[in-house]
């Protein structure tokens, strides 16, 4: 599959389940128009040339590779459960999970290898078979779909392997995390043949501009001259700060960027070194 100008970029997204709503908002944030409704199996972009496909998340990888849609979103853990060959084109920071084995609450097994020979349920075969292979363990995983935790309940498995994001499904099963597999997160993919298009690549970065935007918050404040240098030591910025001269002999206003997680602390210590008038703006796009 190659693409040509004249052909729409086929962009494969979440049609339900917990990565929707944020990725069809991330989407939207980077300047994409398009409008979803009701069951609809694709909609149109209205400002790009683009066709996003609604699909399920677990199918996007294998949809990817083999060429049927050219972009996709899904999770980095459902890539690695279908062998799908793909490019990895951006970790978008959100769906965070963790595939995890977990028992009953009650059990306290001293290693990994009190599961040899137990059967194992899970939705994730692929990843659980690797998992307990590279730890020399011998299991029967058994595959299903849907809720796990009930197997455990019916004495029909001694683990499972499954998502955790709260722990609230395994506490209201009385069960426990016993192992780590691995921590997951959402992720822009394409097949070979699209990743260098230049409109990926444009998708990427508007995409990009989003996710440090919300990163980042906007600094204001006025400061004397004689103590500039020391405010640009609290707030470097991310090249450098933007500086301008007030009508006010010897004052300065100032402009940089800051990280969320650290306004409150950057504040503190501009007001220490005597900035007035400091002001949080909030960033919901930009390009470094």
């Amino acid at each position: 599959m190659n693409l040509t100008e004249t052909d729409r970029i086929k962009f494969a997204i979440p049609s339900k389940g917990r990565l929707k709503d944020p990725t069809i908002e991330l989407l939207k944030k980077a300047g994409f128009k398009f409008r979803t409704q009701g069951r609809n199996l694709y909609a149109t972009c209205t400002n790009y040339d683009i066709v996003f496909i609604f699909i399920r998340a677990d199918d996007i990888p294998v949809l990817v590779d083999s060429g049927v849609v050219d972009l996709g979103i899904t999770g980095s853990d459902l890539i690695l459960e279908r062998n799908a060959d793909v490019v990895k084109i951006l970790p978008l920071g959100y769906g965070q999970c963790r595939l995890c084995v977990a028992i009953k609450e009650s059990w306290a097994p001293e290693s990994i290898k009190e599961l040899e020979g137990k059967n194992i349920a899970t939705s994730f075969p692929v990843l659980t078979t690797d998992f307990f292979k590279k730890n020399n363990v011998d299991v029967n995983c058994i595959e299903m779909n849907g809720s796990v935790e009930i197997m455990i309940a019916l004495n029909l498995a001694h683990a499972i392997v499954d998502i955790v994001e709260t722990g609230d499904s395994l506490r209201d099963n009385n069960l426990k995390v016993f192992s780590d597999i691995g921590v997951y997160e959402t992720t822009l993919v394409a097949h070979k043949s699209a990743a260098d298009d230049e409109r990926v690549q444009k998708i990427k970065r508007r995409i990009e501009g989003v996710l440090v935007a919300s990163q980042y918050s906007m600094l204001e404040y006025n400061i004397k001259e004689k103590f500039l240098k020391d405010a640009e030591k609290v707030t470097p910025g991310f090249d450098s700060p933007t500086v301008s001269r007030l009508d006010l002999e010897d004052w300065c206003a100032v402009k940089v960027m800051v990280r969320k997680s650290d306004v409150v602390q950057v504040m503190d210590r501009l007001e220490a070194v005597g900035a007035t008038a400091i002001i949080e703006t909030e960033i919901t796009n930009c390009r470094l």
